[in-house]
């Protein structure tokens, strides 16, 4: 299939046409997918990205508890809808806390006493939402300190580890401290969450459903990555939903209702500009960015943290991207001094792209005042980033 095509059909899937402009939070996350969240600004973007969504709708839906941000496929944080709250918590399940739990005790813990532990957390937290700070003054000596050994393996106190499996288990969840999604400071409350009443495999099939809704035509592979699953149990997961090859003999698999759809889809003639978060899921679902790019931009130089790398070398977007019908076009970075998007792009930027770009950076200067890729991305640390992407420029 035409790879046009395909990438048009992916922007399409991940509501990067304008198709969910004016819908809610949960509906967008819903439909196109979960929003990866590491204490940046990758939940704003990728909401304002598909639906014009305002900081502070996305802030009132996290308060609403429409969406959160929840440990789910492979541990890691993503805000989810709350359709998908069970069932995320369910997808992580032990990814993070058995570790966890095997290093407390290999420190010295035991499971009697983290188990003690957790039941104080619950009693501390019966009259309101602590922080970790309050919670050790209401908790003291239940808590155990590991001391140097401890801090060496990045692990100074047992609190984290009764944090991290109450919120696995749903009974807690924690609030950012100021109501944002691109901060890690966070209280914990108690949350009353009906268990997924889905078994691991039956878990594992829906997280499939959802994935290959989201990211098809993938391969198994992609979605191995995505699910922290092996290849055995990822071929069980994906076996009761009948997928179907995009193509004789291709790798890359999709639901059969949705191949259908996929050979009447028409790539939209006018340009569709997106700009999208370093891990939005355009690009983060699937980590294949050479498929995103045409052939003649796989051998551009891009700055990147390890130095300048080719396109061809790369599975994730070494700044935040621009996007056209599901080509990467270009990158971009927010400098904070200057309130400005510094921006370069592979084509010659029309008027279209250029009131994109101004519309986003309206949106930043405005309501985010940054657009961090992740908790420690900071103004200085990005510098030489922006220096490149205009240096590119030129």
């Amino acid at each position: 299939m035409d790879i046009e095509v395909l990438r048009a059909w992916w922007a399409h899937r991940q509501g990067l046409d304008g198709a969910f402009e004016g819908k809610s939070a949960g509906e967008v996350l819903a439909k196109t997918g979960w929003a990866r969240s590491v204490g940046g600004s990758a939940p704003y973007l990728t909401l304002f990205a598909r639906a014009g969504l305002s900081r502070e709708a996305v802030d009132q839906a996290v308060a609403d508890l429409e969406i959160c941000e929840l440990p789910a496929a492979r541990g890691c944080t993503y805000v989810v809808p709350a359709a998908d709250f069970a069932l995320a918590l369910k997808a992580g399940e032990g990814f993070s806390t058995t570790q966890e739990v095997r290093l407390a005790c290999k420190l010295g813990a035991s499971m009697a006493e983290l188990d003690h532990l957790s039941t104080e957390v619950l009693d501390a937290l019966a009259d309101g939402a602590l922080d970790p700070k309050e919670l050790r003054e209401r908790i003291g000596t239940a808590i155990r300190e590991f001391g140097a050994e401890g801090v060496k393996k990045g692990m100074a106190t047992t609190l984290p580890v009764a944090l991290g499996s109450l919120q696995e288990e749903g009974r807690i969840r924690r609030i950012s401290m100021n109501g944002r999604l691109d901060q890690q400071r966070y209280r914990y409350t108690r949350w009353t969450l009906a268990p997924c009443e889905l078994s691991s495999e039956e878990a594992q099939t829906e997280l499939a459903r959802r994935y290959f809704t989201w990211a098809g035509p993938a391969t198994l592979a992609e979605f191995q990555w995505f699910s922290a699953l092996g290849v055995k149990a990822a071929k069980a997961a994906t076996e009761p939903l009948g997928l179907v090859p995009l193509d004789e003999g291709d790798a890359r698999l999709m639901l059969p209702a949705d191949r259908e759809s996929l050979r009447a889809f028409k790539v939209p003639k006018k340009p569709e500009y997106a700009l999208v978060a370093s891990i939005d899921g355009i690009a983060l679902l699937r980590r294949a960015l050479a498929e995103l790019m045409n052939a003649n931009d796989l051998e551009r130089q891009m700055f990147t943290e390890q130095g300048y790398k080719t396109g061809s070398g790369l599975m994730d977007l070494p700044s935040h991207g621009i996007f056209d019908r599901g080509r990467l076009i270009g990158l971009w970075e927010y400098d904070v001094p200057g309130e400005s998007i510094a921006w370069m792009t592979f084509t010659a930027p029309d008027a279209a792209l250029k009131k994109a770009v101004a519309r986003t950076e309206e949106f930043i200067r405005t309501q985010l005042g940054d657009a961090r890729s992740f908790s420690l991305d900071s103004p200085k640390s990005r510098t030489p980033r922006i220096e490149a992407l205009r240096k590119a420029a030129g």
